[in-house]
């Protein structure tokens, strides 16, 4: 289709009357006036090349997790991205691949959905993974849905360790199906188990467990999950990729259904997204799985190939009757994920959740000795953790990045009981010699050896 701008004015009126309209105002009515601009001021023209130029310069002003040691997390997380990953998904016949409605032209992208499911599946413990969903959050909150219409009930209990984002996606997504989100609270960085004991009943249709949750501490998963079945509610664990290198996979520890970010394993944090969720559940919950499912088959001459299969959406099937209203998949980031995956298989996996980790408990044990610096929670952690401090946090928070350190999150805006707090992030991406400059930042900034606000 080619646009068409009419030039004189008597296409121009002629076109407005068609819409029923007299003038170019008129389409702008509904606009307030303030809002509204009297003209554009554009500056002149520039060449390609100056364009190119201007547009470096500002992208210098911004603050690069490459540029500086970054230590923020909280869900997405700066990690060493093989170049192979760059490589595959530059390929034509990847990135500008769409759908595959028909499979039978579209062997390659169904191959590496159903590599990605596989790959879900055995990190999970799981024996079943979907396609992919658009990121965690709406993969935990899906996951969550699929409980209910198994257990047919509408409770869904998420405690308050459990990222604070995603919880608000879940109950932005329960509010049309009119189902209950009911929150439990935290004792020394976990859920506390009484209250969760207390709140749940035959009501209740899912339990979340983050794990690690979002302070980075270890959940009793186990014993959280025993709590749930007894009173016949499912377990959706809320997983990040990396720690299960080296952490028991939810399949062993008694979830039900699975469900995480991909984010962490080959893509990188670029603004925030975008990103693909992941989401694997037990075999006989698999009808009642949302998104698309690709299936490994033969064709009508014997010949192994891969197809469509279960496709629960509205798309496919009545919408009363649909598991979802998501109607894709990230093709291109779960095909981040597999490379990742892929090149680092389960002894690199388990190596980089290792030095995290190690990192991690290296850097708080420096970190204890600097004055009006504490740890936060006694409960054990794996590469995130929560600082207090006596300085004002934003305050440290801005000290540190003036020494060109990203120190962290404040928890403040979550957690208003811990305002004095920050989560700490460390992946194998932070040297040595990184943990080394957050430490001298720390203690100049928070231990007000420099007076910085000058």
């Amino acid at each position: 289709m080619v646009n068409y701008l009419p030039h004189s004015a008597a296409e121009r009126t002629e076109m407005l009357a068609a819409i029923g309209v007299t003038s170019i105002d008129d389409l702008f009515a509904d606009i307030p006036a303030h809002l509204r601009l009297a003209e554009l001021d554009l500056p002149e023209g520039l060449s390609e090349m100056e364009l190119q130029d201007r547009m470096r310069r500002i992208a210098r002003r911004n603050i690069s997790v490459k540029t500086v040691r970054s230590f923020l997390g909280a869900g997405f997380y700066s990690r060493f991205v093989p170049s192979a990953v760059d490589a595959i998904l530059s390929r034509s016949e990847f990135y500008s691949a769409y759908t595959p409605y028909q499979p039978e032209v579209a062997q390659g992208t169904l191959q590496t959905i159903y590599e990605f499911q596989t790959m879900i599946a055995e990190l999970t413990g799981m024996d079943v993974a979907n396609a992919s969903l658009y990121d965690g959050p709406t993969a935990v909150t899906e996951g969550a849905f699929l409980a209910c219409r198994v257990t047919k009930r509408n409770t869904i209990v998420i405690p308050a360790t459990v990222q604070p984002e995603t919880r608000q996606v879940a109950r932005t997504y329960a509010s049309g199906p009119e189902l209950a989100i009911v929150e439990v609270g935290y004792k020394d960085g976990t859920v506390d188990l009484a209250a969760l004991e207390a709140i749940l009943s035959t009501d209740v249709a899912c339990v979340v467990i983050q794990q690690p949750n979002f302070f980075g501490s270890l959940e009793d998963a186990a014993r959280i999950a025993e709590m749930a079945h007894a009173v016949g509610a499912l377990v959706v664990a809320y997983v990040e990729p990396v720690s299960l290198g080296v952490l028991q996979s939810p399949g062993e520890w008694g979830a039900d259904i699975v469900a995480g970010d991909g984010q962490p394993v080959g893509i990188p944090m670029q603004f925030g997204g975008p990103s693909v969720g992941f989401l694997a559940c037990k075999e006989k919950f698999v009808r009642q799985l949302p998104g698309r499912v690709a299936g490994a088959t033969v064709d009508n001459q014997g010949r192994p190939c891969f197809t469509l299969t279960l496709q629960t959406r509205e798309q496919h099937i009545r919408r009363e009757k649909a598991t979802s209203n998501i109607c894709t998949n990230q093709a291109l980031c779960a095909l981040a994920v597999t490379v990742y995956l892929s090149c680092m298989g389960p002894a690199g996996l388990a190596e980089v959740a290792s030095i995290s980790i190690q990192r991690a408990h290296h850097l708080l044990a420096e970190l204890l000795a600097v004055p009006g610096v504490s740890q936060a929670f006694g409960s054990d952690f794996c590469n995130e953790f929560v600082l207090r401090c006596e300085a004002p946090v934003d305050d440290v928070l801005v000290g540190m990045r003036k020494r060109g350190v990203l120190g962290g999150v404040a928890l403040g805006t979550w957690y208003p009981e811990l305002a004095d707090c920050i989560l700490v992030a460390v992946t194998e991406t932070n040297s040595p010699e990184d943990l080394t400059a957050y430490v001298s930042a720390m203690a100049e900034v928070a231990g007000g050896v420099v007076a910085w606000k000058n």
